[in-house]
This record gives C-alpha cells, sequence and structure tokens, in this order.
C-alpha cells in the first residue's frame, strides 16, 4: 500500500458535504478513505451501463441524421439550381 502525500482540495455544496460525511459515517471512515474506496473500486451500475449505451446510440443516431440531412439539403439546392436554369 503507498503511503497517501498528495491532496486535492475540491469545492462542493453544504448538502454534498454533509452527504459525504454521512456516508463516511455509515461505512465507518473517513471521508477520504470513502473517496478513494469508491473511486478505486468503481464498478458501473447496471442504470450506469445502460445510460452509457444510449449515449452512444443517440450519437451514433446523430451521425446518421446529419449525413441524412446532409444529403438532402445537397439534393435540395442541386434541385433549385437546375430550377433556376434558363
Amino acid at each position: 500500500m503507498s503511503v497517501k502525500t498528495e491532496r486535492i482540495t475540491i469545492l462542493s455544496t453544504p448538502d454534498f458535504k454533509a452527504y459525504l460525511s454521512r456516508e463516511a459515517k455509515k461505512e465507518g471512515v473517513s471521508v477520504s478513505q470513502l473517496v478513494r474506496k469508491r473511486c478505486e473500486n468503481a464498478t458501473p451500475t447496471h442504470d450506469e451501463e445502460l445510460l452509457w449505451q444510449l449515449v452512444a446510440e443517440v450519437r451514433s443516431s446523430t451521425k446518421k441524421a446529419k449525413k441524412s440531412l446532409d444529403r438532402g439539403i445537397e439534393d435540395a439546392e442541386r434541385v433549385l439550381a437546375e430550377l433556376r436554369a434558363p
């Protein structure tokens, strides 16, 4: 186990600080230990996994929609150019 020598300072709301203190007290550890424990052993929950899948699908769909819109705009501009031609 390595010695903890680095300090990290974060700002939070009073409510969040109170939440961290309550959680640490429940687990019988310091707030620092709680944060380290939860960050180092963090495994995504089922809901988080679903959310990441949804984000990936939205990104993919957005990319496809943009391509489709770009093609539609190109087609519309081509038709307009043909209609304006003498």
